[in-house]
């Protein structure tokens, strides 16, 4: 006890960030878990007023804590870290978001500013994020991801066309209606951003529709707890091949931390590999995954986009779910260049540019 601060002495003598702990320049620490010894005590401690001051036994270091830093950081106060689940990203419905995404011009876009961060800080807590008036030229998508953040390069290479096809390895490259999706689940780890820019618009059809995981997540928790349960519990195997390419990924369609949030969606219809169950609970597998798919048919839920030329849709994949109206894929039909990034980047870009105060 630190006064009226219930601060073990191992935890304590472990959270010292002076310069014999940790490095001042990089912040790391230079002590490792051995070093610690399990009957570290304290031996005395003093109250300065904004400081404590604190003595261990054994090895008798001396460190010094804030008292706002204790109260705040102290066993019990915080819970685990973890900025991607819905506690942090609370869920939408279209109508939450006025119909339509958050939006952002390309120059403000690229420049250190207060309309990027209040853009990258909209695009991580909804998970979507519209760029305008992007030029209308093949490979600027990549310059886009890497304005906030790390391609992820996959089979399709570092970038990927969205059109008609004559032998599609992938149905996304014709001109079908495509149901809502997360992509690449058939990945470990899965992409954690989509990027799709607007070369050329369709003349009919080919509306992107939106969908918050989350939100459809949390609408099955309320409405048939058991359903959530399965589908949070029971792992499910998603599969790709092709000429070159063979690949397998399994995980819940929806993800969990420990506290029970919903962190991650994993979903596509046309990857997924039938249970790997027990008999007697293939029907309860199959009841949850189609209660689950009819939620995502809900309109209430859908964010419809129309692109033009020049704009780049930005959403989260282990979130957003997204789908495309059919159109018509004839002469001059619609062209998207796509590209992926680790969501992990663009979390270090707000986090930096927040820390800078925008």
């Amino acid at each position: 006890m630190l006064g009226e601060l219930d601060v073990p002495a191992l935890w304590l003598r472990d959270a010292c960030s002076c310069s014999e702990c940790r490095d001042d320049f990089s912040g790391q620490r230079l002590r490792g878990l051995l070093t610690l010894d399990a009957q570290t005590s304290i031996a005395s401690w003093r109250d300065d007023g904004d400081d404590i001051e604190v003595t261990f036994t054994p090895d008798r270091h001396v460190s010094r804590f804030s008292r706002s830093w204790l109260t705040a950081n102290a066993p019990g106060r915080t819970g685990v870290f973890d900025d991607r689940s819905e506690r942090h990203r609370p869920p939408w419905h279209a109508a939450d978001l006025d119909g339509r995404p958050p939006e952002v011009g390309w120059d403000e876009l690229r420049n250190d500013a207060p309309p990027r961060t209040a853009a990258l800080a909209a695009l991580m807590r909804t998970g979507v994020l519209l760029v305008r008036d992007v030029p209308v030229e093949r490979g600027t998508v990549l310059t886009v991801a890497r304005s906030f953040g790390h391609v992820r390069t996959t089979n399709y290479g570092d970038l990927f066309d969205v059109r008609v096809e004559p032998r599609p390895v992938n149905l996304a490259f014709t001109a079908r209606a495509i149901a809502p999706h997360t992509d690449n689940p058939y990945r470990d780890p899965v992409p954690g951003i989509q990027l799709l820019h607007c070369l050329q618009s369709s003349s009919g059809g080919g509306e992107n529709v939106l969908i918050d995981g989350f939100a459809a997540a949390a609408l099955l928790r309320d409405e048939d707890p058991h359903a959530f349960a399965t589908l949070t519990s029971t792992p499910r195997t998603f599969r790709y091949e092709d000429a070159t390419t063979w690949l397998r990924a399994s995980g819940p369609i929806i993800t969990v931390n420990t506290d029970g949030d919903v962190r991650a969606i994993r979903w596509n219809d046309r990857s997924i590999e039938p249970p790997a169950v027990a008999p007697q609970d293939i029907a309860e597998v199959y009841r949850a995954t189609r209660l689950f798919a009819t939620i995502l048919d809900r309109p209430e839920l859908h964010l419809h986009v129309t692109l033009g030329s020049g704009d780049c849709v930005i959403f989260d994949n282990t979130r957003i779910l997204h789908a495309r109206t059919a159109f018509d894929g004839g002469g001059g039909a619609r062209h998207l260049q796509g590209c992926y990034a680790d969501l992990d980047g663009l979390a270090s870009t707000v986090a930096v540019l927040e820390r800078r105060g925008g």
